[in-house]
């Protein structure tokens, strides 16, 4: 009874939101779009969603801040309680939706969570993409935005907890929150850092090796929530995960010494023959080692949400609440799998990391 109890709890909280989203559309005939709602649940947004329909439900308005010849900061709400506008496209002549804002807003319009400065008071519209409105820069603190500014806070509060344990209590065995951080601390700096770097060299990259660790495996915990009412992808959004490969990148070159330049454009062993074809080689690899650190953690990462969201979908497209004993079930292996891949990812990111600074500082062999 108790396991029927509990089975019914976790499917009211995973569904939830997807029938918020479903029931909130003042059109009761219209379809459900199950890839509407994954992107809904996925994408980055200027307000921060909570529950309810997709524009009259419950969402914290976050500040947008744009730069249009001054800066402009107001609240997002001035675009979800906006005008609703539905365009056609000049091209293809299907009708095309986007808020139009109001109060401070007013001169500008949303679409796809994108903004845009309106044109003879309108947005134009050719195959289904803006065509021809100025966008502005965008400088708001979006849901994503927010939701690293949470996980840096989380992060800052664990590791100076520990840190403060140990300063009041000298080397002695851990207790509380440093029993939990000190031996992924120690897995970093031993098994990654140590190992991959080498000895004497890998001290002043443990820092960064634990940033990167910590922030990408507490960032994908809070990333497996976006099911749940409030939750964020922040590494599931490509620009997070490119901006954190491009620190790799740079720190890899910054400590590179000239045995790793020497192995690029004068590679030892290779015939002189052969050297036009072989630098470009070694120098696009230079460059694809952290677009794969890229493409890894941001595909596996908002694959597994869509995955999630796709099997809760079943209940909807077939539009009988039954076949969440498929689906639910199903959904919940998906999430504890994604908990693994949560903390792998990390482990992953910060391995590899090292391992690109260990071939820059590596000393030539004799």
């Amino acid at each position: 009874m108790n396991s029927i109890r509990y089975f019914l709890i976790i499917f009211s909280f995973i569904s939830f939101p997807l029938i918020s989203f479903a029931s909130g559309d003042k059109n009761p005939e219209k379809e459900f779009n199950v890839s509407e709602m994954i992107m809904h649940h996925v994408k980055d947004a200027h307000e921060w969603h909570l529950w309810g329909g997709e524009l009259n439900g419950v969402s914290i308005y976050l500040p947008v801040i744009l730069y249009d010849n001054e800066v402009k900061v107001f609240s997002s709400e001035n675009f979800y309680h906006g005008e609703h506008i539905v365009a056609a496209d000049h091209k293809t002549h299907q009708p095309i939706s986007y808020l139009k804002g109001k109060g401070e807003a007013t001169g500008y319009g949303m679409f796809h969570e994108k903004i845009y400065k309106l044109e003879k008071n309108q947005l134009n519209f050719e195959d289904g993409h803006v065509h021809g409105n100025i966008q502005p820069i965008d400088l708001s603190i979006t849901k994503n935005v927010t939701s690293l500014f949470i996980g840096a806070i989380i992060i800052l509060i664990l590791i100076l907890s520990m840190a403060r344990f140990y300063k009041s209590n000298g080397a002695v065995a851990p207790k509380g929150i440093a029993k939990f951080i000190e031996p992924l601390v120690v897995v970093i700096r031993d098994d990654i850092a140590k190992e991959n770097i080498g000895h004497g060299k890998h001290h002043k990259y443990v820092p960064y090796l634990l940033t990167i660790f910590f922030f990408i495996w507490f960032n994908n915990l809070l990333g497996l929530i976006p099911i749940f009412p409030g939750g964020a992808n922040l590494t599931g959004n490509i620009t997070i995960t490119f901006f954190l490969a491009l620190c790799t990148l740079i720190l890899t070159l910054f400590s590179s010494n000239k045995n790793y330049w020497k192995h690029i454009f004068a590679t030892p062993g290779v015939p002189v023959a052969l050297m036009p074809i072989m630098i470009p080689i070694e120098i696009v690899g230079i460059f694809t080692k952290p677009f794969a650190l890229t493409i890894r953690l941001f595909a596996n990462i908002t694959g597994g949400h869509i995955i999630i969201l796709a099997l809760i979908s079943i209940i909807f497209i077939n539009k009988n609440i039954a076949w969440g004993a498929l689906s639910v079930p199903m959904a919940l292996f998906i999430s504890c799998l994604e908990m693994l891949v949560a903390v792998l990812q990390a482990y992953l990111f910060a391995l590899l990391s090292a391992l690109f600074i260990g071939a820059a500082v590596e000393e030539a062999h004799h």
